[in-house]
């Protein structure tokens, strides 16, 4: 039966699997792109500086909603895949703007706090080693923000209760997080050795993975804290977490 159907519909077959998986890659690398886009021209800009963190920060306001857009579309293709990766994007976009910028805005601001301070310790006669616990406060600050994107991505939670739940998840689950560590580490290693402009080309690659990676957190979060009427359509999930 399988076989009949796969000659009767040729998007069926692996050879039109893999075909609609490249298109969904490709769509959805040129939507993160156009989404960022108003903060990514002008950033290409700036010279780099550490005077220029602040608008660094400024210009990167865009980049987490488009993010969450791509990973809102890579969840409806677990769900149902089909051939329509910009609708499911912007719906993301749509539904998830608000919300994420919530969370977004202040690992921003806290992140551009922690790098003038790190980049001013001799200026101001602290020692270098506080260089380091200043980094340590950083990366827990980007693992945070990474669980928190996801779970404001894909579930219609309170703003407080996302940032409880994307701390919580940073040390229940040690997997998740060290796959956050590996995709950041292949990040700046893609920045450090080719050039961040590389980053445009592979952006639905690196949301895709975030996605697959956090695929066990959302599970947890789904059997534990969703209402059981919940989960129905492409629009996110609703849910009370416990106090």
């Amino acid at each position: 039966m399988s076989l009949e159907r796969d000659r009767d519909d040729p998007a069926a077959g692996p050879i039109g699997r893999a075909t609609g998986l490249v298109y969904w890659f490709v769509v959805i690398d040129l939507l993160v792109v156009l989404a960022s886009l108003p903060g990514a021209l002008p950033l290409m800009l700036l010279r780099p500086d550490t005077s220029n963190l602040p608008l660094v920060a400024l210009m990167l306001l865009p980049v987490g909603p488009a993010v969450s857009a791509a990973l809102f579309a890579w969840r409806d293709r677990d769900r149902e895949p089909d051939q329509h990766p910009a609708r499911h994007f912007w719906r993301g976009y749509r539904l998830n703007v608000l919300d994420v910028l919530r969370l977004w805005v202040p690992a921003l601001a806290l992140l551009t706090v922690l790098g003038v301070n790190a980049a001013n310790l001799a200026a101001v006669g602290l020692p270098s080693s506080l260089g380091i616990a200043l980094g340590v406060v950083a990366l827990v600050v980007v693992l945070w923000t990474a669980h928190a994107l996801v779970l404001a991505s894909v579930f219609a939670f309170r703003t407080r209760d996302v940032a409880r739940l994307g701390i919580y998840f940073v040390l229940s689950r040690p997997l998740v997080t060290l796959g956050v560590v590996s995709l950041l580490v292949v990040t700046a290693g893609l920045v450090v050795l080719v050039s961040d402009y590389v980053l445009g080309f592979v952006a639905s690659l690196l949301t895709f993975w975030l996605w697959r990676n956090a695929r066990p957190m959302v599970r947890d979060v789904e059997a534990r804290f969703l209402t059981a009427s919940s989960g129905a359509g492409g629009d996110r999930d609703e849910g009370a977490p416990a106090a």
